[in-house]
C-alpha cells in the first residue's frame, strides 16, 4: 500500500503560500504609500513672474506625492525674498523650480488704446502690440513687446472712460527702454491675447 505525501510537504503548497504572502504585502504597500502625505505649499491667487512670494500669497494643503514629492515647494523652504520665475496659477502647487533668488523681469503700466479682451486677467499671456504715433495719424500697428504676462488690470468706469483702461505688464527688463519710448512718443498700444490665452 502507497502512502500519500502530506499536502504541505508538496512544494507547491509552500509557493503558493508564498505567492499570496508576496500579494498581500504589495497591496499593502501600495496603499501605506497612498496614505502617505506631505504638506506643500499651493497659491491662494494668481503670482505673476516677478513677483515676490511671501506666506500670504499660499496656503499649506496635505497631498500624497510619491515619487515627485520633492518636486514642489514645502513650508520649510519659502525663503525670505524668493520671486515667482513664472505664473502660477490659483490653486496650483508650487514648484520648486518656479521661484528663485532674482528676476530678470519688472513691470510697467500701459494704457491701451483698444478695449482690452474680457478675458485677459491676472496671470494671462499677452502681446503689446505699438502703432507709432505720426503727423496723419498712426503707422500699422506691430508687436512691441511678444512675450508679457498682466500683473493687473485697472478698468475705468463710465461712457467717458472708452479706451482708458491702463493695463500693469510684467515684462524682461531688456524690453522696458523700448515700451517706455513708445510711451513718450504717443503711440497707440494695444494688449492682444496670445494663441494660449482662455
Amino acid at each position: 500500500m502507497i502512502r500519500k505525501r502530506a499536502f504541505w510537504s508538496d512544494a507547491r503548497f509552500f509557493v503558493g503560500i508564498a505567492l499570496i504572502v508576496v500579494s498581500v504585502a504589495g497591496v499593502w504597500g501600495v496603499v501605506a504609500a497612498s496614505r502617505h502625505t506631505v504638506p506643500v505649499l499651493a497659491a491662494s491667487a494668481t503670482i505673476v513672474p516677478g513677483q515676490t512670494v511671501t506666506a500670504s500669497d499660499l496656503h499649506v494643503v496635505d497631498v500624497g506625492l510619491g515619487q515627485v514629492e520633492g518636486l514642489y515647494l514645502t513650508p520649510e523652504q519659502l525663503d525670505e525674498g524668493v520671486v515667482a520665475q513664472r505664473t502660477i496659477g490659483e490653486g496650483e502647487l508650487v514648484p520648486a523650480d518656479a521661484v528663485g533668488s532674482s528676476a530678470s523681469v519688472t513691470t510697467v503700466v500701459v494704457r491701451s488704446a483698444a478695449e482690452v479682451p474680457g478675458a485677459v486677467d491676472t496671470g494671462t499671456a499677452v502681446e503689446l502690440w505699438e502703432a507709432p504715433a505720426t503727423e496723419e495719424g498712426f503707422d500699422p500697428p506691430r508687436v512691441l513687446v511678444a512675450d508679457a504676462t498682466v500683473a493687473a488690470i485697472v478698468r475705468a468706469d463710465g461712457v467717458m472712460a472708452a479706451g482708458q483702461t491702463s493695463v500693469e505688464l510684467v515684462v524682461e527688463r531688456a524690453d522696458v527702454g523700448a515700451v517706455l519710448a513708445a510711451v513718450a512718443a504717443g503711440s497707440a498700444l494695444s494688449v492682444v491675447p496670445t494663441g494660449g490665452a482662455g
